[in-house]
């Protein structure tokens, strides 16, 4: 589980260490938070980089990946970048998932991704999105996510013959840290969040996929399954462009 020290990450691998799995949660800090039971694995996803040692520091904890929980994001606030010259949020929500996904095949069994409703919003512009040249604190990451759950349906056919699955699920607008920022929209945003429904109820409908094997390549919002809105097009140009990007799959 990524981000599994705070909000839903945190409400999930405590629903599921109840439930008596082993869980293991990946943090940048490795002395976070987490609930009783869970392990930690110090991780940072910002950068190719550290993302390949994540991935072979998951590998010689976890010979087999029965769930990979993909929920860590970012809701950049301000164009940033990381060592690779990539938006912070890019790489974040995108690339890192990508990249682990490829480093781990071996090991996965099953793959959840937290994703957001807001994907339907997102217009990615590969010659520009990936370095922030269009971005905006309040689209991009949208961006990212549409590019993010694009990379499911190829994911999918790519592990058909394998028992690989893999779905992604909106775990409802919830009251966490995410997309926090100061000034006028801070506050309103501080506002409405007080009237929105806690972590533990995103959490659920990502523990009920976490153990779901019936199907795959789905998109559910929170327990509905619902069409995905992909183009196939761009989602095959992505792919390629985050294996150069990341340097994954070759």
């Amino acid at each position: 589980m990524t981000g599994g020290n705070r909000g839903i990450g945190y409400a999930v691998c405590e629903a599921l260490a109840d439930k008596g799995y082993r869980v293991v949660a990946v943090a940048r800090d490795p002395a976070a938070s987490v609930p009783q039971g869970v392990e930690v694995i110090q991780g940072d996803l910002a950068s190719r980089r550290t993302v390949d040692a994540l991935a072979k520091d998951l590998a010689a904890a976890c010979p087999a990946i029965d769930v990979l929980v993909h929920n860590a994001a970012l809701w950049p606030t301000e164009l940033q970048h990381n060592e690779d010259g990539i938006e912070a949020s890019f790489a974040i929500n995108h690339l890192a998932p990508f990249q682990l996904n490829l480093a781990l095949e071996p090991r996965l069994r099953r793959v959840v991704q937290v994703s957001a409703g807001l994907y339907t919003r997102g217009e990615i512009d590969p010659n520009r999105t990936p370095w922030g040249k269009d971005f905006s604190s309040t689209r991009t990451y949208c961006d990212t996510k549409r590019a993010n759950v694009l990379m499911m349906p190829l994911f999918a056919e790519r592990w058909r013959d394998t028992g690989v699955t893999i779905d992604a699920v909106h775990p409802c607008v919830i009251r966490t840290g995410l997309g926090d920022r100061g000034g006028a929209q801070g506050v309103m945003l501080r506002v409405a969040k007080r009237l929105w429904p806690g972590p533990a109820k995103g959490a659920a409908p990502v523990v009920r996929l976490a153990t779901d094997t019936t199907g795959t390549g789905r998109y559910f919002n929170t327990h509905k399954e619902e069409p995905l809105q992909g183009d196939p097009e761009l989602a095959r140009r992505l792919w390629d462009q985050a294996r150069e990007l990341t340097g994954a799959d070759r």
